[in-house]
């Protein structure tokens, strides 16, 4: 690992543009910027200068719940699309918060992280596709996650997605056990 390293996944083209920026900001040490090959659909449930603000914050409500919090869903990278789709199966009281750069998300101020992570809301469902151990800070002893702990598969994106459960309709089903 690079010590003092911002590592930063962004979801689509308006999350990409705010990594760029946090990335030309950045004067107190390196940044990565990890993009996606594969098609993904732009995120439209937050305005533009929400996203962009989001992404230098390393993380931001992508969608809030209508009704009262019972759920979050945290993705990072092209994943945030597959909480977007859970979250619209599941319903009312879903929030879903994306965390394209922990590091960032971990300078913030507690009141920003509370306001984004209430405490209050331990069922949390995390979505990567990569390990999930670098989740448990986020979702907890209580939560679960949705990630890839073994090597990946080789074939189209939409069908290893599918096959490593990496699909709206996975992340649905295992949120549902949690509320």
């Amino acid at each position: 690992m690079i010590p003092n390293l911002d590592v930063i996944r962004p979801a689509d083209a308006e999350e990409t543009a705010g990594a760029f920026a946090a990335a030309m900001l950045r004067e107190d040490g390196p940044t990565a910027l990890i993009l996606t090959r594969q098609n993904v659909p732009a995120q439209d449930s937050s305005t533009v200068s929400e996203r962009r603000q989001g992404v230098l914050k390393g993380g931001y409500i992508a969608k809030k719940e209508s009704g009262d919090l019972k759920l979050i869903l945290l993705a990072t990278g092209s994943e945030l699309q597959h909480a977007m789709g859970a979250a619209e199966q599941i319903g009312d009281g879903v929030r879903v918060v994306s965390l394209p750069c922990f590091e960032r998300f971990e300078r913030q101020s507690a009141d920003y992280i509370e306001s984004v992570l209430p405490s209050t809301c331990t069922a949390r469902v995390a979505v990567e596709a990569g390990v999930s151990s670098t989740w448990g800070k986020y979702v907890g002893l209580t939560g679960k996650t949705v990630c890839i702990d073994r090597f990946g598969i080789s074939a189209p994106g939409d069908t290893v997605m599918a096959e490593l459960g990496m699909t709206a309709d996975n992340v649905a089903q295992v949120a549902k056990t949690l509320i």
